[in-house]
């Protein structure tokens, strides 16, 4: 199949009038992909964005096609059939609690985004209510925050930020309340959008996965300092902790803490999906 684009984590291959989205299971840390994998981290990401595709349909369409119909065998639970569309240059972040890189911008000025937030607020905190902090997309390097009369500026059109802005908080809020009825805190996430050939509005790429999302356990949720994810962190740590410059190459992850990074993964599918990570395998297999 012609390639059409490859990125840290995924490949998208050419199908005629749709794309196939393969999720591989590299994993990068400060932007740098790492030698060898986690086992299963690709289709851990596809299975919870099939899952909340199917789920979120009312609020706005997505992209998604099958994870079984066109996908080739050699990469079932890894990869699905999409439509085709021209993505949005502004990555739609939602914040419901305060934290990470937003943490750090409140301390610095009180705001997140040009967002005045009550003052007083502890770190991982939840806010009164969800913010939109956009971000823009950067070929290479990280990707700057921005407002969203940045937004409006870069797409050319404030009243298609407006929209982002609105389907991307009713997203969240949604998936923040089912994932609340599992045990699991949504603190944060980020959309991708685009348009279809009719110029409808499309999410796309993954949805409210744990390389996208920040989910935290609700037992022993605490504000006040940073709480433990369903995510790389786990690698993050151990990289820390091992005197590298976050500079190409970046190490080979140990065994150790592959089996634990994948533990966090496959905990993260059963508790935000509600089913065993085997179920999804088997309704994938080739």
């Amino acid at each position: 199949m012609p390639l059409v684009a490859s990125g840290k984590v995924r490949e998208i291959y050419e199908l005629g009038d749709r794309l196939l989205l393969v999720a591989s299971d590299r994993l990068s840390t400060y932007d740098v992909v790492h030698p060898n994998g986690i086992p299963d981290k690709g289709k851990v990401l596809t299975g919870i964005s099939a899952f909340w595709f199917n789920k979120t349909g009312h609020i706005v369409p997505n992209h998604y096609i099958s994870a079984t119909d066109g996908v080739p065998a050699e990469v079932r639970g890894r990869a699905m059939t999409v439509t085709k569309l021209a993505m949005l240059p502004v990555e739609c972040v939602v914040r419901g609690y305060i934290t990470g890189s937003g943490w750090k911008d409140y301390q610095a000025s009180g705001k997140v985004s040009g967002i005045e937030l009550p003052p007083g607020l502890r770190e991982s905190q939840k806010l009164p209510t969800p913010i939109f902090t956009p971000s823009t997309k950067a070929d290479e390097g990280h990707d700057e925050p921005i407002d969203i009369v940045r937004a409006g500026e870069i797409l050319g059109d404030p009243e298609l930020a407006g929209r982002l802005r609105d389907v991307s908080i009713a997203l969240y809020s949604f998936a923040a309340q089912q994932a609340a009825a599992r045990g699991v805190i949504l603190a944060d996430t980020k959309f991708e959008l685009g348009l279809d050939a009719e110029g409808r509005l499309i999410l796309g790429d993954e949805a409210l996965t744990p390389d996208s999302s920040r989910y935290w356990p609700a037992e022993g949720y605490e504000p006040g300092h940073g709480q433990p994810s369903f995510d790389k962190q786990y690698v993050r740590d151990w990289a820390s902790s091992t005197g590298w410059d976050k500079t190409p190459p970046a190490p080979e992850i140990p065994a150790d803490v592959v089996a634990g990074t994948r533990a966090k993964y496959v905990e993260a599918y059963e508790l935000v999906t509600g089913e065993p990570f085997a179920a999804w395998d088997a309704r994938t297999a080739a």
